[in-house]
């Protein structure tokens, strides 16, 4: 019997962020940058599409968008958050979160990774970290 994962398309927006600054300190991005990217990234427009194991997930600030496609299974390429090269591998964990690793594709760093999940009410929670240190973002949709 083929298990039914969770649908995250949609448009979200952010209704509450832990820790994002010391994310990027921990990654070493410099006081300056680490000031604009806090101040840029307080209200992303997150756009998701998804069909069957594939997601696309479009994040737009007044700085940057980026967009990244991926198949839960299938490692892809992608940056880190301070915008490193990376290889990543997205699984599921559960049939409503997909839980990634993050591999630098050159020289040495902390290491990196991503968790996205959908709760029972609705809300999308996005985990970034930085070795010990973990960003949490959570978003309602729109």
């Amino acid at each position: 019997m083929e298990t039914k994962t969770a649908d995250f398309s949609g448009t979200w927006k952010m209704k509450s962020s832990e820790n994002f600054e010391e994310l990027l300190k921990a990654l070493g991005v410099n006081v300056f940058l680490r000031k604009i990217a806090v101040a840029a990234a307080s209200r992303p427009a997150v756009e998701i599409t998804q069909q069957g194991e594939t997601l696309s997930i479009q994040t737009s600030t007044s700085v940057r968008t980026t967009h990244i496609s991926f198949t839960v299974g299938q490692s892809f390429n992608e940056t880190t958050v301070d915008g490193r090269p990376c290889t990543s591998f997205p699984r599921w964990e559960t049939d409503s979160k997909i839980v990634c690793e993050q591999t630098l594709q050159k020289g040495e760093g902390p290491k990196t990774g991503w968790t996205r999940e959908l709760t029972n009410d609705g809300e999308l929670i996005l985990t970034m970290t930085c070795g010990d240190v973990v960003c949490t973002r959570v978003y309602e949709r729109e």
